[in-house]
């Protein structure tokens, strides 16, 4: 084997792409409905999403509720946008468990 280093950098990260493909993510999950930056369960919001310069701001409600706790989020790069949509699919069944 050589002693060759790959030293390849990862692509820059696009807040607005990411941004794009986490409301098609949610989109395909069926359960919620988007309503201007959130998203409602049951007519209760339990996700915003908004673009805060070079970063997504995230909100996802810990139950859902009409003043729901917040847990808040700021993706910065592509795994950490995989292990929001992570989350959101270990809420989304816990939640459809609790109705």
């Amino acid at each position: 084997m050589s002693d060759e280093s790959w030293d390849i950098a990862p692509p820059p990260f696009n807040a607005a792409s990411t941004l794009l493909a986490l409301k098609r993510f949610i989109r395909d999950q069926h359960a919620l409905t988007e309503r201007n930056d959130g998203w409602l369960l049951n007519g209760n919001v339990v996700l915003t999403l908004t673009v805060d310069g070079d970063a997504v701001a995230v909100q996802m409600a810990r139950r859902p509720a009409r003043s729901p706790e917040w847990d808040r989020f700021t993706l910065r790069s592509a795994p950490e946008s995989r292990k929001l949509q992570d989350e959101l699919k270990r809420r989304l069944l816990r939640w459809r468990a609790d109705e």
